[in-house]
């Protein structure tokens, strides 16, 4: 049996070792999740509801355990960290509302009533990345769980860590075996046998662009469901009527929170040449005073990258460009990077146009708005994106014009769990959380009553 050793980012010591399943091992709790499912799907809404309360109260009871795993496994601070252990709590805690609020319709028809049901569809295959292993997992399996539908998980390589531990608690908060089942292993092994195998129904997958279309080829197949989230380039653009102390002392937190390891990052920026060099002075004072530091650290702002494999990449981006100015970051073991910001000659340069997945920033000039439009556009992507300015008209202009799922007007905030999250274009396909993430979930079934005359 293969086995994976996890490494603490921060410090390079091995912390666990983990088996990596095989495919036989894929294909039982794949099995295991399709016989559970037709009893969980028959529990009473109410009861389901219930259930998932008694889960989120487990979590919630487990925090601090939850986010200081994470802060070892993935290097994420402890600030971070336990905004994240408390995301999967509310994220369950609101889809727990569901089960009894997932309603059909009677729709008008002549010769009799026409019902609609929300079915649920089975077994759901949930693919999570190592950038925020707690947060996108609760987004997959609760809509999924709450809309009566059973879960195969597969936490990332390098973070498995918290998913297993949320796995267990599932168990002790009374879902029954095989609701929610943690698989971990390789991509190719686990990941392509949801594609694959045809009792998984739908896959949720978040990560890279690359892999999110080799699996929308799979899953093409066998016309199953399919939930992306996949890249990011996205654009902060300042304009000049912005509060440009506010809009400097944001910038850092909205592409190095994650050490840039998010695919919301805001690592293209855009601002207007009248206030270029005031701004550039600014953001210069809070790019060397933001907190890289060990993630244990209440202090922290910032912790070190996931891998030296990651870390060697990020380094070849900055190594081609233009770079300005940079941070600081702690000598020695782990896996760290400075904040850097780089001042492209042209908007092709590689590190403005592909997604680093590092805190990298690339700050170009802009005249007028519509030139700013046509910058943020130029991309593949459509994650997100920020807009700082006081003007109503133009925020309300520039976050309708710019082609992403997800627009900040003042702000960097993408994720609330109540709100829709996705992406245009090469960003994915298909919204994760709020109010409607559980229908992505069910198949509307119509059913007509003939009525007598």
């Amino acid at each position: 049996m293969t086995v994976s050793t996890i490494l603490n980012p921060a410090t390079e010591v091995p912390i666990a070792e983990i088996p990596a399943t095989d495919e036989a091992g894929v294909d039982a709790a794949i099995q295991k999740a399709a016989t559970a499912f037709e009893s969980w799907r028959a529990v009473a809404p109410g009861d389901r509801a219930r259930i998932m309360r008694r889960f989120a109260a487990v979590l919630d009871d487990h925090q601090e355990e939850l986010a200081w795993l994470e802060v070892a496994n993935a290097g994420h601070t402890i600030g971070n960290a336990r905004w994240e252990a408390g995301n999967v709590r509310d994220v369950v805690e609101y889809y727990a509302g569901a089960p009894e609020r997932l309603f059909g319709r009677q729709i008008p028809v002549p010769g009799g009533v026409d019902i609609t049901f929300r079915e649920p569809l089975g077994v759901v295959g949930v693919i999570v990345p190592w950038n925020f292993p707690m947060p996108i997992a609760g987004w997959g399996f609760a809509p999924a769980l709450a809309a009566g539908n059973t879960v195969v998980l597969k936490p990332a390589e390098l973070t498995p860590l918290t998913a297993l531990r949320i796995g267990e608690l599932a168990l002790e908060a009374g879902l029954p075996e095989g609701v929610l089942t943690v698989v971990p292993g390789k991509g190719s092994v686990v990941g392509q046998r949801f594609v694959t195998h045809p009792a998984v129904r739908k896959v949720v997958f978040t990560g890279s662009t690359e892999v999110g279309k080799g699996i929308m080829r799979g899953c093409a197949d066998q016309v199953k469901n399919l939930t992306l989230e996949l890249g990011g380039k996205n654009a902060n653009i300042v304009f000049a009527d912005a509060d440009l102390e506010k809009a400097a002392a944001a910038a850092p937190g909205g592409v190095f929170d994650n050490s840039g390891q998010d695919c919301c990052s805001r690592s293209r920026l855009l601002v207007q040449s009248s206030i270029y060099d005031d701004f550039m002075a600014q953001l210069e004072d809070a790019v060397q005073s933001f907190t890289v530091a060990d993630p244990g650290s209440d202090s922290a702002e910032m912790g070190p990258l996931i891998s030296s494999d990651h870390r060697d990449a990020v380094a070849a981006y900055v190594a081609a460009g233009e770079v300005a100015f940079t941070g600081s970051a702690p000598d020695g073991p782990g896996f760290w990077f400075p904040p850097t910001v780089i001042t492209p000659s042209s908007i092709s340069a590689r590190d403005f146009r592909e997604e680093i997945f590092g805190p990298v920033l690339s700050v170009v000039r802009f005249e007028t708005e519509e030139e700013a439009v046509r910058i943020a556009n130029d991309t593949a992507y459509g994650l997100s994106g920020s807009v700082f300015t006081e003007n109503l008209d133009r925020a309300m202009r520039v976050s309708r014009a710019v082609e992403a799922g997800n627009i900040s007007v003042n702000s960097h905030a993408s994720v609330r769990y109540w709100t829709p999250f996705g992406g245009y274009k090469q960003s994915g396909l298909g919204r994760e959380l709020g109010p409607d993430a559980v229908a992505a979930f069910t198949e509307e079934k119509n059913v007509f009553l003939a009525t007598s005359e």
